[in-house]
């Protein structure tokens, strides 16, 4: 069957992709206007000075900046606030070691809070959308909000208790680069932030869009001279267009016809509806520690929405939360996969410091991703999505 080239360049315009776009742009002017260093001062100073507690201060952090910044970006930025912390620290103390590796294990937790987090959730909100399942910005936070709280707790407590501090206080001074816009900007940065934020997570009271709202601080950054026509080549396009990529797989899937020859030769439909949600959450984790989390969500995801299209008549599936809970799932197992350098880049930054061996970075790693990968099922069983 033929697929109009119409379609496939459909998914290059996506409204997910512009939802990205919003979110990379809201970065940018966050970093240009010093709106992400005076964020982090202001957040970390309710932490204290105690070894244990700023070590959950920048993990608490590091994971609210990575629900509206890309998760590398925020590692980048947090390691660098880290990097004088690390050299007043003693020499043969453990305590470096937990506070190298909170920040990648809060970004990658973080990032799952929101649909801009990071890319496999726009793939699993891109999927669904087009499935049929109308999920907000709104009701993504509401299930994963809480679901990241708790493991980021568990990060907290797990880092403490495998590499506690000797050092009983630690002296933070935050410095940030030198701010590029003026006053003026400087306000409008912070306005519209907040504005768009408020706007996404209020979707259903506004009644706008959240992919329209993405869209706001591209206009209004551009008419006050914050976002130059260069500021457009930091944007990640790569992960963009690999995230267009996977729709657009989805979308030759299903007009060519080869989605329904999948399902009549696989006989789903008697398959254990458990069983499969699992092993292909499983399957997705095993990829994403060692190509990219974007990478293993698009090969995963477009298949399995096929798979689920398939079972959605079965009650026994719609008992475990159905094709929504098989998508997100998939979201979840990309984000949870962080036992080698390799497997995400903030892991591979936090490893650049020289402070964690491989090792601890995969013990850590393996038993996050494991009680994450139960949780996460648990919840999307018992609750739904």
């Amino acid at each position: 069957t033929h697929v109009s080239y119409k379609d496939i360049l459909h998914c290059f315009a996506d409204p997910i992709i512009m939802l990205f776009i919003g979110g990379f742009i809201l970065a940018i002017a966050a970093t240009k206007s010093g709106l992400d260093t005076t964020l982090a001062r202001i957040l970390l100073k309710p932490f204290g000075k105690q070894s244990r507690f700023v070590l959950l201060g920048f993990i608490m952090v590091t994971a609210i900046f990575s629900m509206f910044l890309s998760n590398t970006a925020t590692a980048a930025m947090m390691l660098t606030f880290l990097t004088p912390v690390l050299r007043s620290l003693p020499a043969d103390g453990k305590g470096k070691v937990a506070l190298a590796l909170s920040i990648p294990i809060a970004a990658n937790i973080g990032g799952m809070a929101t649909p801009i987090g990071t890319p496999p959730n726009a793939i699993a909100l891109g999927a669904l959308q087009e499935a049929g399942y109308a999920v907000t910005f709104a009701g993504w936070m509401l299930r994963m909000v809480p679901y990241v709280i708790v493991m980021l707790l568990f990060a907290w407590v797990l880092l403490m208790k495998m590499f506690p501090f000797k050092a009983k206080t630690i002296e933070l001074k935050i410095e940030g680069a030198p701010v590029k816009v003026t006053p003026f900007q400087k306000y409008v940065v912070w306005v519209t932030f907040a504005l768009t934020i408020i706007l996404w997570i209020g979707e259903g009271l506004f009644k706008i869009n959240s992919n329209i709202v993405a869209m706001i601080p591209f206009a209004v950054f551009s008419a006050t001279g914050i976002l130059k026509a260069r500021h457009l080549e930091q944007i990640n396009w790569a992960v963009l267009w690999m995230v267009a990529g996977g729709f657009a797989l989805g979308t030759a899937l299903n007009q060519t016809g080869l989605a329904a020859r999948l399902i009549q030769i696989i006989p789903f439909v008697s398959w254990n509806a458990l069983v499969v949600m699992l092993v292909g959450g499983f399957i997705c984790y095993f990829l994403s520690n060692f190509i990219s989390n974007s990478a293993a969500a698009n090969l995963v995801v477009p298949i399995l929405v096929v798979v689920g299209k398939a079972m959605s008549g079965n009650p026994a599936f719609e008992s475990v939360g159905g094709v929504p809970a098989m998508i997100v799932g998939i979201a979840i197992s990309a984000s949870i996969a962080m036992c080698l350098p390799v497997s995400t880049p903030p892991n591979a930054l936090a490893a650049s410091t020289g402070m964690i061996t491989t090792k601890q970075m995969a013990t850590v790693g393996i038993i996050v991703g494991v009680v994450g990968f139960a949780l996460g099922y648990a919840m999307l069983i018992f609750i739904g999505f």
